[in-house]
């Protein structure tokens, strides 16, 4: 299912570059018994989805078993501040390998020790698939310098 752009500057095919190009983490918030939670997780869109990776005992996974609705953002964490924020809704899928692959060469981890060291935990691993995304983008670029004054 193509995404859903509610609001924002940017069109369906920019909200798609710019997450298919950003690596910084997704910010997901699940809902609990207790309120929102928002964890930081590595990401990469592909088939009109965000994919993520987690073990699969984690609260996290515990929440989305109960309520699959999830907010979520990818921003920038330098000026210009610009990023796409939204919903959706999260399948979990319990084969995890080819996505936790994807994230550690997305992320620059390939060969690494973090990349065995989660490799080697991969069968606890589930994979998150974000989809049904309803997204409203923002650009300040045009108002803000690419540099913070000191």
């Amino acid at each position: 299912m193509p995404i859903t752009v509610r609001s924002g500057p940017w069109d369906r095919a920019q909200v798609e570059q710019f997450l298919a190009s950003s690596v910084i983490p997704v910010r997901l918030a699940s809902s609990g018994r207790h309120g929102p939670i928002v964890q930081s997780l590595w990401f990469a869109f592909a088939d009109h989805s965000i994919w993520c990776a987690t073990q699969s005992a984690s609260v996290l996974v515990r929440r989305l078993r109960r309520d699959a609705a999830v907010g979520w953002e990818v921003s920038a964490d330098l000026p210009p501040y610009r990023g796409v924020r939204g919903t959706g809704r999260a399948l979990l899928v319990d084969d995890a390998a080819q996505t936790l692959q994807l994230l550690i060469d997305r992320y620059g981890q390939a060969g690494t020790p973090l990349a065995q060291w989660l490799l080697g935990r991969v069968h606890a691993e589930v994979a998150i698939c974000i989809t049904d995304l309803r997204v409203t983008s923002w650009d300040y670029s045009g108002r803000m310098s690419s540099r913070p004054e000191t």
